[in-house]
């Protein structure tokens, strides 16, 4: 298994549970990307934390966000799984989304043979270039664990053999059914912040695709953030992508000069950043989270410019532009009566019961020899409605 986030491990955390206590099945792990990057707060910590052991620390030197930068860490990922896969010789590697780290290890996975199973494929995100990394992991893997039923049919589209694609629902759904999370107070404490009367989290990434530059979005949503009164923000950073610096600089800065209202993070964690959900009125950015798991919080997401384009919304999600005065607009329905009421009704479509029961039952029982020959499957020869 790879993992390249503390977002990415938090999804991952109850799958590797599984395959740990699982005596029919050697756990190798292999850790990169931001989990390794002192910026993000060595993350990897946590993982050994929590009592799991990491096989394999891959290091991709994350320190430039620039579109060369990257290309060169995906370089040198390449590298490092090649040295890694030809010393643990795993059966199967199981991934997840859309990141380049992911498509660096399912590259090289590829060229050695090795059998793939990727969580979370046939979704769109238009306004990322993750978008196109996303689909070309799909075509590279053998096994797929779909979120809805939607994406297992633009999986099954992309010539995927439907016998071999699965319904599983979200993954991140499974730790809000499952985790203990923190009462307000505790959540202050653990954070050394005091909520106020109305509170926002906000989580704003680089829209990669986007003819508008990142600075300038969240330029525009901190003006439209500063005209809010008795509201207190709880902002987390970027990923790693480009414009990253960018972006962590204006919100260092924005706190700096609201410290009384205002608090960021490089990263909060799964407990922590789900626990906040509770207490929020809303969420503010273009993070998939916005759209995954908040909605079972039953509080409303402000959808920001074109980086979720294509994902199925539920009811809960505003799309607005990347703009000050549509972003105000947002927020002015968010807080809207009418809006709020019907947030009670809001049905999670990305909820379907234990996503890690399924990949588990799956792992363990495929026949790994049936998965070296693989065809495309040609939805236009074939019964399939």
């Amino acid at each position: 298994m790879v993992t390249g986030s503390r977002a990415e491990y938090g999804l991952f955390y109850w799958t590797l549970i599984g395959l740990k206590n699982n005596a029919a099945i050697d756990l190798q792990l292999c850790v990169t990307g931001t989990h390794l990057s002192h910026e993000h707060g060595l993350t990897y910590k946590e993982i050994e934390s929590d009592g799991f052991n990491i096989t394999r620390k891959i290091d991709m030197l994350l320190s430039s966000n620039t579109a060369a930068g990257i290309s060169k860490s995906m370089g040198l990922a390449m590298i490092g799984f090649a040295t890694a896969f030809t010393e643990l010789n795993p059966d199967l590697l199981l991934v997840i989304g859309d990141r380049f780290e992911t498509f660096a290890a399912v590259s090289a996975a590829t060229i050695f043979g090795i059998p793939i199973a990727h969580c979370h494929g046939g979704e769109l995100t238009l306004g990322s270039f993750d978008d196109s990394l996303r689909h070309a992991i799909t075509k590279m893997s053998h096994i797929h664990f779909c979120a809805v039923e939607e994406y297992v049919k633009r999986v099954q589209q992309l010539g995927e053999d439907p016998k071999r694609v699965f319904l599983t629902g979200a993954l991140g759904i499974e730790n809000i059914h499952k985790i203990k999370l923190l009462d307000r107070k505790s959540f202050e404490e653990s954070i050394a912040f005091e909520l106020g009367i109305r509170n926002l989290l906000i989580t704003f990434h680089p829209p990669t695709r986007d003819k508008i530059s990142s600075v300038k979005q969240m330029e525009a949503l901190l003006s439209a953030l500063s005209t809010l009164e008795s509201t207190h923000l709880i902002f987390t950073k970027p990923n790693a992508d480009s414009d990253r610096h960018g972006i962590a600089k204006q919100i260092d800065e924005f706190v700096d000069d609201h410290k009384k209202k205002c608090i960021a993070f490089d990263s909060m964690g799964q407990l922590r950043y789900l626990s906040a959900l509770q207490f929020m009125d809303g969420v503010v950015g273009n993070s998939s989270s916005g759209l995954i798991e908040v909605p079972s919080f039953k509080i409303g997401t402000i959808n920001i410019g074109s980086r979720q384009d294509g994902r199925i919304k539920p009811e809960s999600v505003i799309d607005c532009d990347p703009n000050q005065v549509s972003i105000e607009e947002a927020l002015a329905l968010l807080y809207c009566k009418d809006f709020r009421q019907n947030l009670r009704n809001v049905v999670n479509i990305y909820d379907k019961g234990d996503a890690s029961e399924i990949i588990l039952k799956t792992v363990k029982n495929i026949d790994v020899e049936s998965l070296f020959r693989k065809e495309f499957f040609d939805l236009s020869k074939s019964s399939l409605p």
